[in-house]
């Protein structure tokens, strides 16, 4: 796979022509300019890699003759990014996908600026008259390895290495830790964060720190397989992918991945916006929309454990079970959500504190 440096712009579906067409039929065959703006390279394997795939899957699903994408890449989620929005809009983008949490204040910005644009922010909190949102309930995927890996952890330690403590990945730790201490009360969480999406020598630093201190399986959320590398080379129980399947990486510690499917959500938003019909909101899918996928079972996970963790997807597809359900307690001992009680979709990204058994 080609790796684009962000100051390119690869324009991808179909040539552009080389003389200007006059007259209605123009206007009839101008293709909608799409952008994507990514915090790393398609070739990461995780969550770069799943939204370049969901759009190479929109552009199928639309035609090339309809839709023309931008990709932007290796943009650091700061001031300079707002420059990368400003800029595809001007060039006449009149779609713009954000494609990580820290870009929010700077898509805003120039939402104001460009009125007639339309923006969508992923994993974003704030919309817009020119906003959306997007996001996947993560969370869920999470509660299903939660469960593999509560049952097949042999230390009873297990750990959790996190880009950022934003509400996203808090929801991830608290999501795992649940379901693992469901499946094991015995088991603790140790939390260890890398202040990055995607960095793979302080991943594999952390790895190899948590697996020092006893540690047998590891989850991540960042974009890269270098802590599940790691876990190859010790030959710990294993870990997970993040975002796409990385068991190319890790045939041994790979167990299975929580696999990102933005190709729907891109598919529904381009058309609608070809269609005159787009309007601010917010999409949140999940386990139930396929939106998370759960991929294969790595063939040394016992039968039962496979069977657990289908019941605990199956649960949280039919509405039987809700990752966040009561009775929780946090880390300090303290009633949080009552029996009978659970954590609805408004609250999640007001939990600023982790469940019982976390280390953090």
């Amino acid at each position: 796979m080609t790796q684009f440096n962000r100051r390119t712009m690869i324009k991808i579906g179909g040539a552009a022509a080389t003389l200007p067409l006059l007259g209605s039929r123009a206007f009839a065959q101008e293709k909608l300019k799409v952008g994507f703006v990514l915090i790393g390279t398609p070739d990461d394997n995780g969550w770069n890699h799943g939204h370049d795939r969901g759009r190479q899957e929109m552009v199928d699903a639309i035609g090339a003759d309809k839709v023309e994408t931008t990709v932007v890449t290796n943009v650091p989620e700061g001031p300079d990014s707002e420059r990368v929005f400003r800029e595809l809009a001007q060039q006449g983008h009149k779609l713009i996908y954000a494609t990580s949490f820290g870009f929010g204040d700077y898509v805003h910005k120039v939402a104001k600026m460009f009125p007639d644009v339309k923006f969508e922010w992923a994993t974003g909190n704030a919309t817009a008259p020119n906003v959306s949102l997007y996001n996947a309930k993560f969370h869920e995927g999470r509660s299903v390895i939660g469960t593999i890996s509560g049952m097949m952890t042999k230390t009873n330690k297990i750990a959790y290495i996190g880009s950022f403590p934003i509400p996203e990945v808090r929801m991830g730790i608290n999501a795992y830790a649940i379901a693992a201490r469901k499946a094991n009360p015995n088991v603790t969480v140790k939390v260890v964060y890398v202040d990055s999406w995607f960095d793979p020598a302080k991943e594999a630093d952390a790895a190899r720190a948590l697996i020092d201190q006893g540690v047998d399986i590891i989850t991540q959320h960042t974009d890269g397989p270098a802590a599940l590398q790691v876990a190859e080379e010790r030959g710990i129980v294993g870990g997970f992918g993040q975002g796409a399947d990385m068991s190319a990486f890790a045939p041994n510690a790979h167990l299975t991945a929580i696999i990102d499917r933005w190709g729907p959500h891109y598919i529904k938003s381009v058309q609608s916006v070809l269609d005159g019909t787009w309007a601010e909101g917010s999409v949140w899918d999940g386990l139930a929309s396929g939106e998370v996928e759960i991929g294969p079972y790595n063939a040394k996970i016992p039968a039962d454990v496979v069977a657990a963790a289908e019941a605990t997807k199956a649960g949280i597809i039919d509405g039987s079970l809700h990752p966040f359900a009561g009775p929780i307690k946090d880390n300090a001992g303290a009633e949080r959500v009552a029996a009978g009680d659970i954590i609805d979709d408004g609250e999640y990204w007001a939990v600023d504190w982790y469940v019982e058994g976390v280390e953090a």
